[in-house]
């Protein structure tokens, strides 16, 4: 058998790390220290997009011999405005009395690099969220805890912002950090089947 194909995520994020390791891999993670910030006037899929993409290639740069590295990179448009990790405790209660009761799309764009063959491949996941209508205090107790502030959209639906989302349509596991599906896509589009990620004994410790 061949061996398993090295796999490195490109990403702090604790959420996406644990969702590939309950996907079966286990991921090496190398941050890439990429500032999230875009100068040019982008849609929300082009940026989410062109920042996995620098994210993947900065950390695949530090890479010798065979991997694969993901980027990934998430924001949340409402009224056409592209939101990422809010800036501060207020701006975080600013962005939920705007979201509350309403829908948003959260874009994951995800980018995959064959370190070895000098291939990549990248898409975005798009996925229509639905917040329940919360209460000023629900508002304060929820920013309270810090989670909104290091998560694009100031929410998750993993964690304790779970139960303020109604309804997602499209992907969970891309509000989650990583499309799992899209992920899969990726892999193959570069040659690798993805049973072959997993980790030895079909599981992770």
């Amino acid at each position: 058998m061949s061996p398993r194909p090295r796999f490195v995520l490109a990403s702090q994020s604790p959420a996406r790390l644990s969702l590939l390791r309950a996907a079966g891999l286990d991921p090496e993670v190398v941050v890439s220290g990429v500032a999230e910030d875009v100068d040019e006037p982008l849609s929300a899929p082009d940026t989410v997009l062109l920042l996995a993409g620098r994210k993947a290639r900065v950390v695949a740069d530090q890479l010798d011999g065979e991997a694969l590295v993901l980027g990934c990179d998430s924001m949340l448009e409402l009224d056409g405005a592209v939101l990422g990790k809010p800036e501060s405790s207020a701006d975080a209660v600013t962005r939920w009395e705007s979201m509350r009761g309403r829908s948003g799309v959260l874009h994951t764009g995800h980018c995959l690099i064959d370190v070895g063959g000098r291939r990549a491949a990248e898409d975005v996941a798009s996925t229509v969220v639905r917040f329940a209508d919360l209460s000023d205090d629900e508002v304060a107790a929820y920013v309270a805890t810090g989670e909104p502030l290091a998560v694009a959209g100031a929410f998750t639906i993993d964690g304790l912002g779970g139960p303020f989302v109604e309804r997602i349509e499209g992907d969970w596991s891309a509000v989650v950090g990583v499309s799992l599906p899209l992920l899969r896509r990726l892999t193959r589009e570069l040659g690798v089947a993805w049973h072959t990620l997993w980790a030895d004994d079909g599981s992770t410790s």
